[in-house]
Parts: C-alpha cells; structure tokens; sequence
C-alpha cells in the first residue's frame, strides 16, 4: 500500500530522530574510530614496506650468488688459459691467450666488486628494516591504547546503540526502498547527519538558509516532497512560532505626596 506524503514524510521525520540519536553516541567516541581505522592502516603500510625489505635482500642475496659464482668461473678459465699459454706455438696465440686471460681477470674484479656493493645495499636495508621495526613497535601501542579508549566508550553505549539499532531497522522497513536510499545518501553527505529538517523562523533547519514564504507554505501542505534548494535536505514541515502577548501594563494612580496632604489640611483649618 502507497502512503500519503505526508506519512512519508513523518516516517522520514521518525527515522531521522533515532539516527540523530546514533549519530550523537557516535560524537562522543570523537575522531576516535578514524585514528584507530588509520593506525591500522599504517601498520598495514609498515609490513608492506617489510615484505618489500626482504624481498629485496632476498634479490640481493641471490645477485651475490650469481656473482660469485661467475666470479668463479673466471678464476677457473684464467688458470685453464694460464695452461694453455705454456704451451702455445707461436707468439700471435700466446696474445690471444693473455689477452682472454686480462678479460677474465677485469671481468672477475667487477664481479666481485658488485658483490661488495650488494653486501653494502643489504645492510642500508637492513637498518630500515630495524628502524621501521622500531615505528612499527610504537604504533601499535598507540594502538592499543586507543582500542582501548573506544572499547570503554563503545561499551559504556552498547545497550542503548543495539536498541536504537532495532528501532532504526523497524522505522526503515516503513519507507519504500528508493527513498530510503536517497535518505540515507542525504545522511552520509551531511557532516551533522541531518537529511530531514523542519523549516524553524523561516529557515532551513540545516543549513539555515531562509525559506521563501512560498516555499513554507508549499511545505505546510505537504503535497510533494520538498528539498532545500541550498544543502538538499528534505524540507519535512515548518514549524510555527507561537508569539506570546505581553500583559498589559496597570497604570497605577499616584497617592498624594505626604506634603501635598498638609496643605490641604491648613487649608480646611484657615476656613474654619
């Protein structure tokens, strides 16, 4: 069954009032949530960067292997070709012989000298690694102790948020699902959670942009859904400002002064 704008409206004014309700047990745990969700993320970060560390070691390692083993290599052609020079023929081989043996020997220096460099890379990453150990260590009992703060606040409001909770879950079933979602996009987009508003001394209950007459008194009706043309909420009623009526003032008929009164009275006396 379709419900009249004016229920819609009221259903949304409902829902509104338990998730102001949420949203100020929210405020009370602060920027606490945030902090929490962004230290994890950094720890995340951190043992990202780790991986990274040893991975590269791991690489390092393995370039060093390589290169001892081509460093190896070079020694053991060196002395083949050292063999072979005793028993050249004529000078031209004899050349060739030593001229394999300087590449050789030029190509096992460079081997072993980007080995050196490799073993120097490792030990950078090795203090990076110690010293991002050493912040990994701080931010978790920064962690910890912010945890706990939030675990106290969240259990101090449990009973009461589980409640709201049920009731946000009910008073959301009575709202068709198109207007729910634009409800709850409207919430998300507010930074006081404030979708649904009242028109208040002819304002916008959230922005507090003024309304034009025209505007209230389509409002008043509550024939369509009205939006506030500056922040977007729904305009859900106005309220009416009751003027009260100041008493009037009793004019109070001044006595005569104590000097006056003896005037009179010599007077009546000089008469007589």
């Amino acid at each position: 069954m379709e419900h009249s704008t004016e229920k819609k409206l009221k259903n949304l004014l409902d829902l509104q009032a338990i998730d102001s309700k949420i949203f100020e047990i929210k405020k009370v745990r602060g920027a606490l949530p945030d902090e929490v969700q962004d230290l994890e993320d950094e720890l995340v970060g951190y043992n990202t960067r780790l991986d990274n560390f040893n991975s590269d070691i791991e690489e390092k390692n393995n370039e060093i292997d390589e290169l001892k083993n081509k460093s190896s290599e070079a020694k053991k052609l060196i002395k083949k070709y050292k063999d072979q020079q005793m028993n050249v023929r004529n000078n031209r081989e004899y050349d060739a012989i030593s001229k394999e043996i300087e590449l050789q020997e030029l190509d096992s220096k460079i081997f072993v000298k980007k080995s050196g460099e490799n073993d120097v890379k490792i030990e950078e990453i090795n203090e990076q690694i110690k010293a991002t150990k050493k912040v990994i260590k701080e931010k978790k009992l920064i962690l910890k102790s912010k945890k706990a703060d939030l675990d106290v606040l969240s259990n101090e409001s449990h009973e009461e948020e589980k409640k709201l909770d049920n009731l946000k879950a009910k008073a959301s079933k009575k709202i068709e699902p198109s207007l729910l979602l634009s409800y709850e996009k409207l919430v998300q987009r507010q930074r006081n959670g404030l979708a649904v508003v009242k028109v208040s001394r002819g304002a916008c209950g959230g922005c507090f942009n003024v309304v034009p007459a025209q505007r209230q008194a389509e409002i008043r009706e509550k024939k369509k859904i009205i939006l506030c043309e500056y922040c977007g909420r729904i305009l859900a009623d106005v309220i009416t400002e009751v003027v009260e009526e100041k008493p009037k003032k009793r004019t109070v008929r001044k006595k005569a002064t104590t000097k006056k009164k003896v005037v009179a009275k010599k007077k009546v006396a000089a008469k007589k």
